[in-house]
């Protein structure tokens, strides 16, 4: 290499750094500035949600109760409590509902309902689109203690709505049957999310492929499984995986049954919480939820599987 250019190798490499850093630092904030901006989120991040977890995971390791002298000084028992959920009837009754509840009223209930009212409104005409887009939307953004106890008015036994519409007098839906009831319940709250989803996956649709597959006599069924599925198979997948974890972790079931009648619609959520505040044992509870959480893991490593061998 000449003189001269063993002169410019520094400066041209300082450049290059330079260069890279401001790519790098589109704001130009700088690293300092730029930690300042992020660090209350970071802190509220913290506070709420990496410390609660992580002493949530603590207590689950103790016999911490709500009360009585295992409140101030905890012994530490290891998995015990794992292992006691694993052998208690009662958790696996409610993990079984819980996986009865999220198939029902989220992998079939509210995928399949969400994509139907999307692929009907698709075609439909604009005031009609926007009316029931509204009708369903309210349902979501609705509180979910308001419309918990508008459809306990609903299934009520005695001059309950349903029962009015059916002529069936007397008949207590919630005590009958009650996770038919909460899925129900579930399918028409949250159905909103999926519609709105597929609807704009929808729109990514390209018509000239939908007009191509009309136009050579493709039935309804072969084109949504040749033309429409394969290019909105990504929020299939995004749709399936948030409400099955909002679902599995869905606590407004309590608010309609609070788990009865004996036990019948005490899903995971609601079995935890009646351990926790109901029965005292704190430490049990916690560790219930340490393994709802390793099944959420579970669940968002499948989808992120899937989704990469669709890349």
């Amino acid at each position: 290499m000449p003189p001269a250019d063993v002169a410019t190798a520094p400066v041209t490499a300082k450049k290059r750094t330079k260069n890279s850093a401001l790519a790098t630092d589109s704001a130009g904030l700088g690293r300092g500035r730029a930690l300042l901006f992020v660090a209350p989120a970071l802190v509220l991040i913290g506070v709420f949600l990496v410390f609660p977890a992580l002493w949530s995971i603590y207590i689950g390791l103790t016999n911490y109760t709500l009360t009585g002298p295992t409140s101030v000084r905890p012994d530490i028992v290891g998995v015990d409590n794992i292992t006691d959920a694993l052998s208690d009837p009662l958790f696996g009754n409610s993990l079984w509902l819980t996986l009865v509840f999220v198939f029902g009223s989220a992998l079939i209930g509210q995928n399949i309902l969400g994509f139907a009212l999307a692929w009907m409104l698709r075609s439909a005409r604009r005031w009609l689109r926007r009316l029931v887009e509204g009708m369903v939307l309210l349902a979501w953004i609705l509180p979910s203690t308001v419309v918990a106890y508008l459809w306990v008015a609903v299934l009520d036994r005695d001059g309950g709505t349903l029962n009015a519409l059916l002529s069936t007098p007397g008949t207590a839906w919630l005590v009958e049957y009650p996770m038919i009831s909460l899925i129900v319940f579930n399918v028409w709250r949250g159905t909103a999310f999926s519609m709105l989803l597929y609807s704009s996956a929808l729109d990514v649709v390209p018509p000239s492929q939908l007009e191509t597959a009309r136009m050579v006599g493709a039935g309804k069924l072969s084109t949504l499984r040749d033309v429409v599925f394969p290019h909105i198979r990504g929020h299939v997948l995004t749709n399936t995986l948030l409400i099955t974890l909002w679902t599995a972790n869905d606590f407004t079931p309590f608010l309609l049954t609070a788990g009865g009648p004996d036990h019948r619609s005490e899903t995971l959520p609601v079995f935890i919480y009646q351990q926790a505040l109901g029965s005292g044992a704190l430490g049990y509870a916690s560790a219930i939820s340490f393994l709802l959480l390793l099944v959420n893991l579970v669940i968002a490593l499948v989808y992120l599987r899937l989704l990469r061998r669709r890349g």
